[in-house]
């Protein structure tokens, strides 16, 4: 049955990676299960048989999805099963899009499907890893026409030394996690969160992976010569050249005029006759040059702003290569939220709005990894109307979901830790306008925001894209600070955020096969330079350090810790306790495992009074100690008082007064005051208190009461007898 079945061995980063194929999924144009050390990734590449009509562009997708039983746990919910992927998911399936997608031909127009299902997961051997590992091997063994093969390692700073795919322990003391795919020539995709880490040292790793990286492609490579289909041919997706030309020629000096703004508006303004005028001019010789118009500008206006970089050096808005747009930065522009920034570089404009909270509303997660909960949420909006467009809003894309985690990346090295600023940290990130990189403009303008909201943040982080224009003959140029043309029209768009000090993410768009050193080591410089400039001349301008004070509107944070064996005291029976120091304070309480105690509340006041409520509850009562409290319930042989929020105690009848008591109710009633004093705990656990020991001796009395005679009912009854 399985007569095609076939093993490849490879030891990456000291453990072993197995290749499975033709066991599984036959009917996929290329398929392997991806074994790494107890990791399995099932991967399948599919293609349609014929192209999509109607589009210029390659319909890939990419979906990375996690299975529960993966990790031996049934997911939660109503339903039990997987629902939509997780951001982890939607993160790591973008990570795999980007290295592949450059390598497809441009003219490839059928649809394609790449699906790594997780399967079984060892913390030590990145399932992202093995699914971007066996999305290579899948494509590159199928019939699917592809430019691979590239391989992906990810990449660790341990003790100042670099470690390839680090376990899990190694991982938690890492001040790096770097992403890094590439073929054998070409370093294709760049990844990385980092802890201020140098340009040096990002440099070194990224060069080390890549070695790493030509290895695995080998290996892979040997697979294709022995299992490798021959690529099927298709109809080529690209449109009429000679209609192209005879376009271009007519209209190339009026475009060049439209394009020749810094302002985005006007220049597609400048277009909209040039459009009736191609259409008015050429739908006799090519009918459905108006469906194609699209495709037709933009290659268009491409061969334009392209030709001004290479030849003329010259930029779209009249930059110089090294020249950053105008920026600028305000703060505090909402009154109410808790800190807000605008943030604003040419016609790229973020409004970031910072939000405190407690503890308890950091974001639980549902993955397939070891992380349960974030403190640090980072959301980012890109509605409509910032790119003059008309369209509903609909819930966050992959795109939306990508960029905030980006900025989220970015900022998460210099925040405080949970003992130095006990909040849950949410910042949202709105662009009222893109025209260029608004992912770093939402770095930059989360740091305004959050400094402005109080947070003690280790140090500015500022972000910044780098392009590139290459040529023909391998000669390169790169220009710092991208707008959305040489985005579009450009080679690559090299996203770098961090502080003076270091870098804390990296994120790399590509359009072609792939960076050589040189221009890694040029994008490091460039975007160095600029964040710099960005954090010395705006972001400390408009706020020179942290706030010493959150908002008024802010919660306010107390800490505190207690013996773990009192949390059940603090809350007490079906959380009664703990709710009634809530409500009466009007704060909100989080307890930890380890008996860490954070308290929010808006009114100081009442977060003070629920730390001296948890404090009462927690204290070891002293013998002969004198506590006040108020009586909760009488019993015929006396009176419990409760001296402490959920510590109550018994005052015996005979310890209700000097003198005697007949009935309790004559002394005291329930919701009376009471002055107590602690006795001690008797064998049964039970505190014992005395009121009388806290009342002056009434004069004449003797010190110790006489003792009457007891009755001997059994003596009597020997009398009797």
């Amino acid at each position: 049955m399985f007569e095609k079945f076939r093993t490849f061995e490879y030891t990456l980063a000291g453990r072993p990676l197995v290749i499975e194929t033709g066991k599984m999924c036959g009917l996929a144009n290329g398929s392997c299960l991806v074994r790494y050390g107890d990791t399995a990734v099932l991967c399948n590449a599919t293609a349609s048989a014929k192209p999509r009509e109607g589009i210029d562009f390659l319909p890939l997708s990419v979906d990375f999805e996690e299975k529960q039983y993966s990790v031996g746990r049934i997911p939660g919910g109503y339903f039990r099963r997987e629902g939509k992927p997780s951001e982890k998911a939607i993160l790591t399936s973008r990570v795999i899009d980007r290295p592949v997608r450059p390598l497809f031909p441009k003219d490839l127009r059928n649809d394609v499907a790449l699906t790594l299902t997780v399967m079984s997961v060892d913390n030590d051997c990145s399932p992202e890893i093995s699914a971007m590992i066996g999305a290579s091997v899948a494509l590159s063994i199928s019939d699917i026409p592809w430019n691979g093969p590239i391989g992906g390692v990810f990449v660790g700073l341990v003790d100042g030394q670099v470690v390839i795919n680090p376990t899990a322990a190694q991982r938690e003391n890492s001040t790096l996690e770097l992403t890094v795919a590439g073929s054998a020539e070409k370093v294709v995709m760049i990844e990385a969160g980092a802890k201020e880490v140098s340009d040096e040292d990002m440099y070194n790793a990224i060069m080390i992976a890549h070695e790493e990286i030509k290895k695995l492609v080998a290996f892979i490579n040997g697979i294709v010569a022995e299992i490798g289909k021959p690529k099927f041919d298709y109809p080529s997706g690209d449109f009429d050249h000679e209609m192209f030309d005879k376009v271009f020629d007519f209209c190339e000096k009026d475009v060049m005029v439209a394009l020749d703004t810094d302002d985005k508006n006007v220049r597609d303004e400048r277009m909209l006759p040039i459009r009736d005028a191609i259409v008015e001019k050429f739908s006799e010789e090519y009918p459905d040059i108006a469906d194609r118009m699209e495709e037709l500008v933009y290659k268009i206006q491409k061969k334009i702003v392209r030709r001004w970089l290479i030849n003329d050096k010259k930029r779209v808005d009249g930059r110089r290569m090294d020249e950053i747009r105008p920026l600028d930065a305000q703060i505090d522009l909402l009154p109410r939220v808790h800190g807000s920034s605008m943030f604003t570089r040419g016609q790229t404009q973020v409004l970031t709005v910072c939000t405190l909270g407690p503890l308890d509303d950091a974001q639980e997660l549902e993955g397939i990894d070891e992380e349960v909960s974030k403190r640090y949420m980072h959301h980012y909006n890109m509605p409509g109307y910032s790119t003059g467009e008309a369209k509903a809003i609909r819930s966050p894309g992959r795109r939306e979901i990508g960029h905030g985690a980006l900025a989220e990346r970015s900022l998460v090295p210099v925040l405080p830790s949970k003992d130095e600023f006990p909040y849950a940290i949410r910042c949202v990130s709105e662009v009222l306008s893109s025209n260029g990189s608004t992912s770093q403009a939402s770095v930059c303008g989360s740091t305004l925001a959050l400094m402005a909201a109080g947070v003690p943040i280790k140090a500015p982080v500022a972000g910044i894209s780098c392009g590139l224009i290459t040529e023909d003959d391998g000669s390169w140029t790169t220009m710092i600070d991208i707008q959305g043309l040489e985005d579009f029209y450009g080679d690559m768009d090299f996203k770098v955020a961090g502080t003076h000090k270091g870098i804390t993410s990296i994120q790399m768009d590509l359009k072609i096969d792939g960076l050589t050193p040189a221009i890694i080591k040029a994008a490091l410089e460039t975007t160095h330079k600029g964040r710099d400039y960005i954090i010395d001349e705006i972001i400390l301008k408009a706020i020179d350090k942290p706030r010493d004070e959150v908002s008024k509107y802010a919660p306010k944070m107390i800490s505190m810790k207690i013996d773990p064996e009192k949390i059940g005291d603090v809350i007490g029976q079906k959380g009664k306790v703990i709710q009634k120091i809530q409500a009466e304070t009007c704060s909100e309480i989080t307890i930890e495992e380890d008996g860490s105690v954070f308290i929010a509340a808006v009114n100081p006041e009442g977060g003070l009074a629920a730390k001296a409520a948890i404090e009462a509850i927690v204290f070891e009562p002293e013998v002969g100690a004198i506590y006040n409290g108020t009586v909760t319930r009488i019993i015929p042989i006396g009176a419990f008082v409760e001296f402490a929020p959920g510590k109550e105690g018994l005052v015996h009848i005979s310890k209700l007064a000097h003198t005697r008591v007949e009935k309790v109710e004559d002394v005291c009633a329930v919701g009376d005051a009471m002055s107590v004093k602690f006795l001690g705990v008797d064998e049964k656990g039970r505190m014992n208190l005395s009121h009388k020991d806290c009342l002056p001796r009434p004069e004449g009395l003797p010190e110790q009461p006489v003792e009457r005679p007891r009755r001997s009912f059994g003596r009597k009854r020997e009398d009797k007898q």
